[in-house]
């Protein structure tokens, strides 16, 4: 739960609702929410009538509910939200992840024998930043120049600190006069479009090396994938993925034999280097031609080992529920640059959002939509995508869950049982706010331990 100081108010309010005769009944809700930060506040009913004679057999409403209310979670995948909904996101993402992996979840444990790979498509440079560097387990100075040139602004390009790991410096530029912001948010805006011209050049190249035309490859070969994305704290976003290759269909089959790990990571590096996404020309600028940085990292998955099914998944469910906060930016839109001295920002990210804000602005990137997404630092693609075939799907995770609870209401009585088949079931909901007062966070944060 968020800090909430005891003042007298807030005390007052967690006495009430304490004393309050229907304590019991709004603690379950907030049991039931996990430790939702924020949950949803939901009025209405649920009738279910036999539909031959029209007589209703049971009613559900909110007006019996403490407050007249139903609490619900709000689901956001968001760690800086709502920590507890983030956790259930995080783990519905791991099992969707590892199913792909080693089966499960509909995927059948043969996917095992697939070619399957870890990859991790950077960004390119956009100007020297400070950063943390490793070598044999020590820490080296960031940029150490011996002959350190100067830049125009006067600023000496090197850096000899042994940055640790919270530096506040961390990803932001030797000279912010020098960075290339502009190139920043404008890879970040085309970065959902190179991943697809990757992902088409991937299944190009695969069909030339087993000697097919493009529309016969799916014929013979499916290309799964699930990927997320992750802001480095300069940032830009770069992207971890699992790329996997089926037989026709999806996993059920497996790929012909001329498709194996070696073949896709030939495919995999033909792709990196080959496709790019156009900026348009705006002003005096002319069109800008961005591509993938220079580091690739393409790991094989194994059972065993430092890179195995359940590190993989995990990595990438930790990201699922992370978006640009490293860097220091908001988690919610920003309508204004006049906005921005409200909020206590790095300076990096400050120029950050002021360039998308300044471009988004401009007719012939328009349609970049950089203004809407600054803070985000210009990325509006989805965080974590799957391809069809990959495993199941969060939805049906969710599904199973909730059947799972309502199981689990008819077998305590909370619930009557009913054919679905034979009964008519009219829903009417309506949305009543969101949240909590001061003295039910305080209350909640006692009941639920704080957030997961």
């Amino acid at each position: 739960m968020p800090t909430t100081h005891a003042t007298a108010h807030a005390k007052a309010g967690m006495i009430a609702r304490l004393n309050h005769p229907d304590y019991d009944r709004w603690a379950s809700q907030i049991k039931r929410t996990g430790g939702c930060r924020q949950p949803i506040h939901l009025r209405g009913k649920v009738d279910h009538y036999d539909p031959a004679t029209g007589q209703l057999l049971h009613r559900y409403t909110t007006r019996t509910e403490p407050d007249g209310i139903l609490r619900v979670p709000c689901k956001t995948r968001r760690a800086s939200r709502c920590p507890a909904c983030a956790e259930t996101y995080r783990a519905d993402t791991y099992h969707l992840i590892r199913a792909g992996l080693v089966g499960g979840k509909g995927v059948p444990e043969t996917v095992t024998s697939h070619p399957t790979l870890f990859v991790t498509l950077t960004a390119p440079s956009f100007g020297a930043a400070h950063t943390r560097r490793e070598h044999g387990g020590k820490v080296q100075p960031c940029h150490a120049r011996r002959n350190a040139t100067t830049c125009p602004h006067d600023r000496v390009m090197s850096c000899t600190t042994r940055h640790g790991r919270d530096d506040p410096r961390l990803g932001e530029p030797l000279c912010p006069d020098c960075y290339d912001y502009t190139g920043s948010v404008l890879f970040n805006a085309l970065a959902p479009l190179l991943w697809k011209r990757f992902a088409d050049s991937v299944r190009r190249h695969l069909a030339k090396l087993g000697g097919l035309l493009l529309k016969e490859l799916r014929h013979h070969l499916t290309l799964s994938f699930a990927k997320v994305a992750e802001y480095q704290r300069r940032g830009v976003v770069h992207f971890h993925a699992v790329i996997r290759l089926d037989g026709p269909g999806g996993p059920d089959a497996p790929p012909p034999g001329w498709a194996t790990p070696d073949s896709l990571t030939r495919a995999i590096r033909h792709a990196a280097k080959a496709v790019s996404a156009t900026a348009p020309p705006y002003d005096d600028q002319p069109e800008r031609v961005l591509r993938w940085g220079d580091q690739l990292d393409i790991r094989p998955i194994t059972l065993s080992g430092d890179l195995t099914e359940q590190a993989v998944a995990g990595y990438i469910a930790k990201y699922a529920t992370k978006a640009a906060e490293c860097v220091g930016t908001l988690d919610r839109r920003i309508h204004s640059l006049e906005t921005l001295d409200a909020y206590d920002l790095r300076e990096h990210a400050r120029r950050l959002i002021a360039t998308c804000i300044r471009l988004g602005a401009l007719p012939d990137l328009a349609e970049l939509r950089l203004a809407d997404w600054a803070h985000m630092l210009g990325f509006r693609g989805h965080f974590s995508t799957r391809s069809r075939h990959y495993s199941s799907t969060l939805g049906d995770i969710r599904a199973d869950r909730e059947q799972h609870a309502r199981d689990n209401e008819i077998t305590t009585g909370r619930l009557p049982f009913f054919d679905d088949d034979t009964v008519l079931v009219i829903s009417e909901w309506e949305y009543a706010g969101k949240g909590h007062s001061i003295g039910d966070q305080l209350l909640a944060a006692a009941i639920t331990g704080g957030c997961r």
